[in-house]
């Protein structure tokens, strides 16, 4: 911090360099990877940052400015001497068939950047994207990505490069959310109009970002514009929503956004008393409000709220919320010197009530997450860039409460509360090493604590597998009960073989001192978050990459391929017949061992023209050896898909109508079936093997279909637009499930009478599916 601070000093009293800013004219927002270069030396410009920032080295003033970018009218400037750092509004261009941007990146960002396993997808290409009931979904658009995998039919729960759900950094303007989904994972919590940037990262994660093993999924809400109040939204099959942004003053703006389903409404308007009484539906409300007191100051504060419920008629209620806010400072402390600080705090509870005279209860929970983090970037010149900082967080798991009704026969439970602190400090480089060369190397330090007030339990021979509880430690306040640490290096090279090709390579080592106990893959909104304790340590893992990237027809083109392994350690999975949703003696229900996974994702994307999108193809497979399951020989977790093929393209046929098309195949999940029956009390039972996921659901593969019609402009204050799909359509029948059982007299589930005795017995298998063609309807809007 001390030499940060004194080259600070020493460069600020340097003014060899022009600063400014690159602002879109017509959101007020700024405009990340526009190209800016003086008049004649486009060979040395620059390009602005996430946040439109450019400095850029003098040449001998007056001289002419460039501002370019795609998409944009190009602007030409004249600086003078003595000029301030400077704001500059570029223009979209009229319509061209020719220039259709689909990415905020500059056109040769993957060959130039250091950057391995990250993917930017523009709000822009997620919302051409046919999507499930006409909702467009921001983590189902990057299931569409290579090297990710999926849970089954309309989840939104991503499994990347071998990692489970619960390895996913989810994070909303800095604050995690644990329970990204609703209606139970067929929709993810991000409303599309109020987000401005997603950044997919399953590879060389930033050493400032921590706490998970597999990727990190870093959201943003848009600011408001600073120019005129605005607005946007839609009326569709399930649900409508609406978004309003723009400025309170001249230094204050803010955006609003809601959206609910109503499938409860059309439920009221049934004459079944049983379907009328009954609840389904979720809503979600965020909020952006962003301060700017002056040229070097920026400060924003977020919220989000989301809420989901299922009521059938009065006697059954569950329902989840997740409650998101979080606080960002940014202050230009010199040229070259950038000071960000955030602090967040994230909540997620679920409750279940049922009414019933003789087994009636109320079911809750709730745990948190609250940290402030720290970050100076030091930029001494153009070719080397310092990140540093530090990150704490605190973690509160609530006591799980379950209480019978006063007349119920059920016995009550209650667990014990979990806490634990977390401390990080993290130091970052980017250095431009010459014009071939460049790296990026980082370290992370975590300091983990498990803290009071809690309770510890011992166990015969300190082995927790034994079930058998020899004494119980009882702890204060913050009083420590266990401590973890651990390095996590980072590290990434580029090497540009020419302008348009590169070679890549990548190290990343990380720590995850919380997991998901659950016997579900899937991910439902009761999982079980448990943090390390003394019988449960960390996982780790250690991942290697290598990749070749390509541009093709000056930049119009993308190509890569990627291949990568990784290894986890201390992976936990569940016993055979495990039940850890009631119990305070979590470590007796779990298993712990090593897994590894490795893979080659393809990837060639068409960025700029009337036709746009890309294919992506992933060999990739998946092990998990653990000791007391599948004999402890290795086997595949249900996410293990060897084969995974994405198809997207986009289709501007003129400025008022467009078409999109995906297409999905991907290997059937990894699944235990049986291998014969046996009998109990006269009942015929499938019997199961003792190794695990030997067999597999028949391969998944669907197609998704959309038509755009967008009225024209002309200047209107109203502009609307129609949006038809058709999800799956050619209604492909992919199993949800199978159900094993006897048939008898060729009908499922029959039971004999004496009027009809069985005549004949057969076991047999019964499908579940989901969807084939589901047909769906949407306006969208803007004002």
């Amino acid at each position: 911090m001390i030499f940060t601070f004194c080259g600070h000093l020493s460069f600020a009293q340097q003014r060899d360099e022009v600063e400014g800013v690159v602002y879109d004219t017509d959101s007020g927002e700024p405009l990340p990877g526009a190209n800016i270069y003086w008049a004649g030396r486009p060979q040395s410009g620059v390009v602005s940052d996430e946040n439109g920032r450019f400095r850029l080295q003098k040449i001998t003033l007056p001289a002419e400015l460039v501002v370019s970018f795609i998409g944009f009218q190009e602007i030409r400037r004249q600086i003078q001497e003595n000029d301030k750092p400077t704001k500059i509004y570029l223009r979209p261009e009229e319509f061209s068939l020719s220039e259709v941007v689909v990415s905020e990146r500059r056109p040769d960002e993957n060959v130039k950047s250091v950057d391995m396993g990250k993917s930017v997808v523009p709000i822009a290409t997620i919302k051409n994207i046919p999507a499930l009931f006409g909702e467009v979904d921001i983590l189902r658009s990057l299931q569409m990505l290579p090297g990710i995998q999926t849970a089954g039919e309309g989840t939104t729960g991503l499994f990347v490069r071998g990692g489970s759900a619960d390895q996913n950094l989810v994070q909303l303007d800095g604050a995690p959310i644990y329970n990204p989904s609703h209606f139970f994972g067929f929709f993810s919590v991000f409303n599309p109009d109020a987000i401005d940037n997603v950044s997919l990262y399953k590879g060389n994660i930033p050493a400032q970002f921590g706490g998970r093993l597999s990727s990190l999924v870093d959201v943003s809400l848009k600011e408001g514009n600073t120019n005129r109040i605005r607005g946007e939204g839609g009326i569709g099959t399930i649900s409508s929503r609406l978004t309003i942004d723009g400025p309170i003053n001249d230094k204050v703006t803010f955006v609003a956004s809601g959206r609910r389903t109503y499938a409860d409404i059309f439920l009221g308007l049934s004459s079944d008393p049983n379907i009328r009484n009954n609840s389904l539906y979720f809503y979600d409300l965020s909020g952006k409000v962003t301060y700017r007191p002056s040229d070097k100051d920026k400060i924003t504060v977020s919220s989000y709220y989301g809420n989901d419920f299922l009521g059938l008629s009065e006697q059954f209620g569950f329902g989840w919320t997740n409650w998101v806010n979080s606080a960002v400072w940014n202050r230009t402390l010199s040229d070259k010197l950038y000071l960000d600080v955030n602090a967040y705090h994230s909540s997620y509870n679920y409750a279940v009530s049922f009414q019933d005279e003789e087994s009636g209860f109320a079911w809750d929970n709730l745990f948190s997450e609250s940290g402030l983090r720290g970050e100076l970037v030091y930029m001494p010149n153009e070719n080397l860039k310092f990140h540093t900082g530090v990150h704490t967080q605190y973690y509160h798991f609530s006591p799980l409460n379950f209480a019978p009704d006063e007349n119920s026969n059920l016995e009550g439970i209650t667990t014990n509360a979990r806490n634990a602190l977390q401390y990080n400090l993290f130091l970052s480089s980017q250095w431009e090493i010459n014009p071939r060369f460049s790296a990026e190397v980082g370290l992370r330090k975590s300091f983990y604590q498990q803290i009071g007030s809690g309770v510890a339990y011992e166990y015969e021979n300190g082995d927790p597998r034994t079930g058998v509880l020899t004494d119980t430690l009882n702890y204060g306040s913050f009083q420590t009960m266990q401590t973890y640490s651990g390095w996590e290096p980072r590290a990434a090279l580029r090497y540009l073989v020419n302008e348009s090709s590169s070679l890549k390579a990548s190290y990343n080592r990380n720590y995850q001192y919380l997991q998901v106990a659950s016997n579900s893959s899937a991910g439902l909104p009761i999982d079980r978050w448990v943090p390390a304790d003394r019988y449960m340590s960390p996982i780790s893992s250690d991942q290697y990459s290598v990749g070749y990237f390509k541009n093709l027809v000056n930049n119009r083109w993308e190509f890569s391929v990627e291949a990568y392994y990784k290894d986890f350690q201390n992976i936990i999975d569940l016993k055979q017949g495990a039940n850890v949703l009631f119990t305070d003696n979590v470590e007796t229900e779990i298993l712990a061992g090593r897994g590894w996974a490795y893979g080659a994702e393809f990837l060639i994307r068409k960025n700029v023209g009337s036709t746009t999108g890309w294919v992506g193809y992933t060999y990739s497979r998946t092990y998990r050896q653990i000791e007391g399951i599948s004999l402890g020989q290795p086997f595949n977790p249900r996410f293990d898909r060897p084969h995974d093929l994405n198809v997207v393209v986009n289709q501007q046929f003129n400025p008022k109508w467009s078409a999109s098309l995906t297409f999905v195949y991907t290997t059937g999940q990894a699944v235990t079936f049986p291998i014969g029956i046996y009998e109990v009390d006269n009942q015929r039972l499938p019997l199961y093997s003792d190794l695990r996921n030997e067999d597999r659901f028949p391969d998944y593969h669907r197609m998704d279909v959309s038509i755009n019609y967008k009225a024209p402009d002309k200047g209107r204050k109203w502009r609307g637009s129609w949006n038809f799909s058709v999800y799956n359509v050619y209604g492909r029948k992919n199993p949800f499930s199978y159900q094993f059982a006897e048939i008898l007299n060729e009908t499922i589930n029959f039971r004999p009478t004496s009027d009809n005795p069985v005549t004949t017995r057969r076991p047999g298998v019964v499908k579940t599916y989901l969807f084939t063609y589901l047909p769906s309807l949407t306006y969208n809007f803007e004002f």
